[in-house]
């Protein structure tokens, strides 16, 4: 949330405000707390949920997909950490995710796994290219920590944000369009790496087409994402 032209420290993209809400203590994230927390954002005015959480059981998933098919409702964009595994969740479902049934998937969701600025996908990345919608940074990122003190810390829990932010800056500018119209703008504004060879995360030895490790087969793209949304605008 660091405003634009913070010289000291984190140079913003947008004007937000945050609203931040905290559901655990360490362990896994309970489901009723997840499913509350998302009533709470959604009620008290929130446009976008940065949900850095990832875990393998949701004993009560339905109570969260309820949350966040009110989040939908109301147009409120859900983005989501892939998770540190390097794990392949289409075969390892990690929660919460986009998928309500087999056939029926929300469609205010966006999942992101994490680049490296070299070039290469994470290590620590989750995949998957039918789970994870996108990557963006989050390897040894720059950012603000308690106490206006900075921190440079890697995760998709990192990345995630990148998204988030990207999100935020075209409502600052195109206030008007639907939570499907900004999701579409971001996923359809990608930098294509499809085609590309890159490791695997968790197996440097093995290398794997881009586009096989999520949706868009593409990494974000602010520009591209903005320009997008003024054409929908």
């Amino acid at each position: 949330g660091a405003v634009p032209g913070n010289k000291p420290g984190i140079n913003g993209i947008a004007s937000v405000e945050l609203m931040i809400i905290k559901i655990l203590d360490g362990g896994d994230e309970e489901d009723k707390d997840v499913a509350s927390a998302i009533y709470y954002a959604v009620d008290n005015g929130a446009r976008v949920i940065n949900m850095s959480l990832s875990k393998y059981f949701s004993p009560n998933k339905k109570l969260v997909d309820k949350a966040m098919r009110y989040a939908e409702s109301k147009g409120v964009l859900l983005v989501k950490a892939a998770g540190n595994d390097n794990c392949p969740i289409d075969k390892y479902p990690c929660y919460p995710n986009q998928f309500l049934s087999k056939r029926k998937l929300l469609k205010n969701f966006i999942c992101v796994g994490s680049i490296e600025a070299r070039g290469r996908v994470s290590d620590f990345s989750n995949y998957g290219k039918k789970s994870v919608d996108i990557f963006a940074p989050g390897d040894f990122i720059f950012s603000t920590v308690l106490e206006g003190k900075y921190r440079r810390l890697s995760g998709t829990s990192m990345a995630a944000p990148m998204v988030s932010g990207v999100a935020a800056l075209i409502w600052n500018y195109f206030p008007e369009l639907t939570v499907a119209q900004v999701r579409q703008a971001i996923l359809e504004g990608t930098t294509s790496w499809k085609g590309r060879y890159v490791n695997l995360p968790g197996n440097e030895k093995k290398l794997v087409n881009f586009g096989e490790l999520c949706v868009s087969g593409g990494i974000l793209n602010a520009l591209q994402a903005v320009k997008i949304a003024e054409r929908m605008s």
